[in-house]
């Protein structure tokens, strides 16, 4: 997803996106069934779901539930990012890389590298080494601080603007695709719980902290 530009696991390894479930490597659209093709009130036919009753079976006094939900999130975010992906391929971008592009793009102001990291949740000496290939390759320039020589300002060249704002709208055009199963409405109510979901997590209403 494009928010914060922060992403799943790596797109080429869909395996064991459910907690303690099988390897999948399906593409999109896998499983036994879709949620779309599920009558009203059903159950849902997915490969959760049958990781979720391979478990029951083993451990039937454990609750599940949890992973029912963790398990369809993790499954979603690394079968949204494969397809996500393949423009940053063709680029010659990897997904982080392209995330330190587009958090210089959408603040619209340079950054230190130590702003970047915290903007894409990256360490900082990830950062640093994406940072000099993305310089070599003409994308990003630094500007040295005129009163701390420690302090370097990023920013985009014209060509990484450029890239950036050419990879953009193929990507959100896939993803309002894929949302199309949903209605307005239902997309508005799992943005709502997600990001409920999103900020508990992020330790902004005082509880689980990562």
């Amino acid at each position: 997803m494009t928010a914060r530009n922060g992403g799943p696991a790596p797109a080429d390894d869909t395996a064991d996106t459910v907690p303690g479930g099988a390897a999948q490597r399906n593409g999109p659209g896998s499983g036994t069934g879709t949620a779309k093709d599920a009558a009203p009130g059903t159950a849902p036919d997915d490969t959760v779901a049958a990781v979720v009753r391979q478990w029951q079976a083993v451990h039937p006094q454990l609750d599940t539930g949890p992973m029912e939900v963790i398990g369809r999130i993790n499954r979603c975010a690394a079968l949204l990012q494969q397809a996500e992906d393949a423009p940053l391929r063709r680029a010659g971008l990897s997904r982080p890389e392209f995330d330190l592009l587009g958090a210089l793009r959408r603040t619209g102001h340079e950054l230190t590298p130590g702003e970047l990291a915290r903007e894409t949740f990256s360490s900082g000496a990830a950062v640093t080494k994406r940072l000099k290939q993305l310089t070599e390759r003409g994308l990003v320039e630094r500007r040295g601080d005129t009163r701390d020589r420690r302090v370097a300002h990023l920013r985009l060249t014209d060509a990484g603007r450029a890239l950036v704002d050419g990879i953009l709208p193929e990507q959100l055009a896939y993803e309002t695709a894929v949302l199309s199963v949903l209605t307005p409405g239902g997309q508005a109510e799992l943005a709502g719980q997600l990001g409920e979901l999103l900020g508990r997590l992020e330790g902004r209403t005082g509880a689980l902290r990562t």
